[in-house]
């Protein structure tokens, strides 16, 4: 992917937010969990449109989400919503399809977890900055530090997995409009005639196209909220930020 591919320096946020959080085992999705007064997803919002590179947001809905605050804006930024899909990226692919239609297909768009309400700004500067830069798609990612056991099916270790080279993915991940759009179709299109798997994040859709993606590191505040404990630091992590004491 060349430089003039992706040169437009400004970004349209899009928020997958159509999943049912079953893992959290809450009587409503973990995206709209109170999060210092706020749902959960609002307070992500409120982070990513911050940044002054970010022009709007669309966020995918699943069709009988009755949880929705109906936010339309947030910060003076746009914020939309589309019905998403079934998958991960089928939604992502619906909100690419209903972004105005004055985002070209070489602006950038950047895509970002609706439970990751603690991404920071120096983070979204770094990955914007190489991006716009570079005109490379990529993604925020941590270095595995762990040590990383391959299991048996009966729970017991196969073997020990060398972490070198190994990086856990995060959100944002960025991309060009229509190379991201193309990715995702592609993608969707083999894993429904039975010629691979659905993608399980926008990298992964990338790389089967051929796609050059860069990882700029992360930081491990930007956790995704799975289980409540995850909620219970996120509240902490952001009043600490906040200066305020719980």
């Amino acid at each position: 992917m060349s430089a003039a591919s992706g040169s437009r320096s400004r970004v349209w946020c899009v928020v997958p937010a159509a999943g049912s959080g079953s893992r959290f085992g809450a009587e409503k999705p973990k995206q709209y969990m109170d999060l210092g007064g706020k749902p959960l997803i609002e307070v992500t919002l409120e982070r990513l449109l911050a940044h002054p590179a970010v022009a709007g947001a669309v966020v995918a809905l699943a069709a009988d989400d009755r949880w929705w605050p109906g936010i339309h804006g947030v910060k003076g930024r746009p914020v939309l919503t589309v019905t998403g899909g079934a998958t991960r990226a089928e939604s992502v692919l619906a909100a690419l399809r209903a972004l105005p239609r004055e985002v070209a297909a070489e602006d950038w768009v950047a895509v970002h977890d609706a439970a990751r309400p603690c991404v920071r700004m120096a983070e979204l500067d770094r990955l914007f900055s190489f991006c716009f830069r570079s005109g490379s798609a990529a993604l925020l990612a941590v270095p595995v530090r762990d040590t990383i056991k391959r299991a048996n099916a009966d729970g017991t270790v196969a073997a020990t997995v060398p972490r070198e080279n190994l990086w856990r993915a995060q959100t944002p991940q960025c991309a060009p409009r229509a190379v991201l759009e193309r990715a995702l179709a592609t993608s969707l299109a083999r894993a429904g005639h039975g010629r691979g798997q659905v993608p399980t994040d926008e990298s992964n859709a990338l790389e089967e196209i051929g796609a050059t993606i860069c990882l700029i590191e992360g930081n491990e505040s930007n956790i995704k909220v799975t289980t409540v404990p995850d909620l219970d630091w996120a509240r902490q992590w952001l009043a600490q930020e906040n200066g305020v004491l719980q």
